[in-house]
């Protein structure tokens, strides 16, 4: 069995940020970073090469492969910030007062934070902690 590459790592999140390219999402990044942080309760850590995590849990497949990842977290890519939530579990009013995004399966995908209502994004935020306290309590 491959081993994961997305597993916590001691690489530091401020150097990370410094190298992001795009100056709007870099400072976008950055906001989105101290905002996870004050939502969440844990701090930034690096989860991978671009995954940027806050807290963890383990997990268990039926098949029996199991692991461990960030309960919520976020990357800074190319094209738009991804952020790992379990947005599913989100009303279509939040997400509709989200304003411009588009979702997948656990991420929910923005270009920049300037398209987004904040208070929504940090209603999401929580609420998808929410979900993983929930399902895989600490």
């Amino acid at each position: 069995m491959a081993e994961l590459k997305t597993k916590p790592n001691e690489a530091s999140v401020d150097a990370f940020l410094d190298a992001v390219g795009n100056p709007v999402r870099r400072a976008d990044a950055r906001a989105a970073r101290e905002m996870m942080e004050r939502v969440t309760g844990y701090p930034a850590k690096m989860w991978g090469p671009s995954i940027i995590g806050f807290g963890s849990y383990r997990y268990r497949y039926e098949s029996g492969r199991e692991g461990e990842m960030c309960r919520l977290g976020f990357s800074p890519r190319a094209g738009q910030l991804v952020f790992y939530i379990a947005a599913g579990e989100a009303s279509e009013d939040l997400l509709a007062r989200l304003g411009k995004h588009k979702r997948g399966k656990g991420c929910l995908y923005v270009t920049r934070l300037a398209d987004v209502d904040l208070a929504a994004l940090e209603e999401l935020v929580a609420a998808g902690l929410a979900y993983m306290d929930r399902t895989y309590p600490t």
